[in-house]
């Protein structure tokens, strides 16, 4: 089902993430998302960037996403070269925006997600 990025769940944006970062992805009762990186023989672990700082700040650190408050919600935008005006996505939390301009960067700004997340 397409949706559009700025009206994504946290559990439609854990998806996407996982997705954007090639990790392989179950969902669980209740939309849990539970990943496993490629090529690890560990058992999975729950996947939530968009709730929990020491899954998304590294995301955020590593992709130089700008994060700030505008007053109402958080924005975010990451730049992809010198030549373009980074787009804006916002959210409810800074993780939020974030992981929306970090998934834009990536697949656009409609998205493909599982019926089971709908």
């Amino acid at each position: 089902m397409k949706i559009k990025l700025n009206s994504t769940t946290p559990d439609q944006l854990d998806w996407l993430v996982a997705t954007c970062e090639g990790k392989i992805i179950s969902i669980w009762g209740g939309n849990t998302i539970e990943v496993k990186d490629r090529y690890s023989f560990e058992d999975g672990y729950k996947f939530s960037p968009s709730t929990d700082w020491s899954q998304g700040g590294p995301i955020i650190e590593r992709e130089r996403i700008d994060v700030s408050y505008t007053g109402l919600l958080w924005g975010a935008a990451r730049q992809l070269n010198e030549y373009e005006e980074p787009d804006e996505w916002f959210g409810p939390t800074p993780l939020i925006a974030a992981m929306r301009a970090y998934v834009a960067s990536k697949l656009g700004d409609e998205v493909e997600i599982p019926e089971e997340l709908t």
